[in-house]
């Protein structure tokens, strides 16, 4: 049982929870089964099955996960989240009749842009010349991200199995993204040369290997990033998702519209995507500008 206490779960709460966890995998699989013990485990205290929970149920573990855990508002809209995701579900299963968080009041929090760490070009073309200099499979999991915006979890689980040809004649890589999202991404030729070297002469099986010959993990990623980033002369602030943050912004500074650029990075909410474009803006490009030639004449 999530809470620890057998029989404390009615079959039809296990059911439901079983069904939600059941469509991710890894690590947000396990994000979201702390989300719901935390809230199951609440629950219990409070005498309450889950599934009879109302919104003022749901604005209460809120409070709760604030004022008596010290969650902050993000991370507590985030459990939220999991939780509407949760009872969107049961619904459509017909496990209960209405969904709870209709209405439901979420914590506001702001996000601070200008804290975000990301690359910059010339951090990531450094990172990319140590890689290069170390072995084929370091070069090949910094370029999937610094290329492809990829998440290092999901550079390290690429397959050459991936990597196939359409009629027209263009390599792809195919995955998923965190969420079970599907992506495929054309593969540029200086890429695919850097897979290449990484495949050498296998033709199936993990492309990024440890010296073990076994497959990269995404803490053994972690720390193949931070040496690499700190003989590169890196800022000690910058991780393997500043590399996602870094391409984010490259495309849009480059006049990449800010739908594509949402699409390539797989955001499931454009308003992700704004946080790398509102530190983009400056006063020459600001639209008041259109506005004033627009209505020039009646100035």
């Amino acid at each position: 049982m999530l809470n620890g206490t057998p029989g404390a779960l009615a079959p039809t709460t296990i059911h439901a929870r079983d069904g939600f966890l059941d469509r991710y995998t890894a690590g947000t699989r396990t994000l979201y089964e702390l989300d719901l013990r935390l809230y199951f485990d609440w629950c219990t205290t409070q005498g309450l099955d889950p599934l009879d929970a109302r919104r003022v149920h749901l604005e209460a573990f809120g409070r709760h996960l604030m004022n008596d855990r010290g969650n902050s508002p993000r991370s507590a809209a985030r459990r939220l989240q999991t939780l509407r995701s949760f009872y969107r579900l049961a619904v459509a299963d017909e496990l209960i009749d209405r969904d709870p968080t209709t209405m439901m009041r979420m914590p506001r929090w702001h996000v601070d842009r200008t804290t975000i760490p990301f690359t910059t070009p010339r951090h990531t073309e450094a990172l990319l010349e140590v890689a290069a200099g170390t072995s084929p499979a370091h070069h090949a999991m910094i370029a999937l991200m610094a290329y492809l915006g990829l998440r290092i979890s999901e550079a390290c689980r690429v397959q050459i199995e991936d990597l196939t040809e359409t009629p027209l004649g263009y390599v792809v890589l195919s995955g998923i993204r965190k969420g079970g999202r599907a992506y495929e991404a054309p593969i540029p030729i200086p890429l695919l040369r850097i897979l290449h070297a990484a495949q050498g002469d296998r033709t199936s099986g993990p492309l990024i290997l440890t010296r073990a010959g076994s497959q990269q993990t995404r803490h053994g990623g972690y720390d193949w990033f931070r040496r690499l980033a700190k003989r590169a002369g890196l800022p000690p602030e910058l991780h393997p998702h500043s590399l996602r943050h870094g391409c984010a912004r490259m495309l849009l500074a480059s006049g990449v519209s800010i739908q594509d650029v949402q699409a390539f990075m797989g955001h499931a909410d454009i308003r992700t995507t704004m946080h790398y474009a509102a530190s983009e803006m400056s006063h020459d490009r600001h639209p008041v500008h259109v506005a004033a030639r627009q209505y020039a004449r009646a100035a």
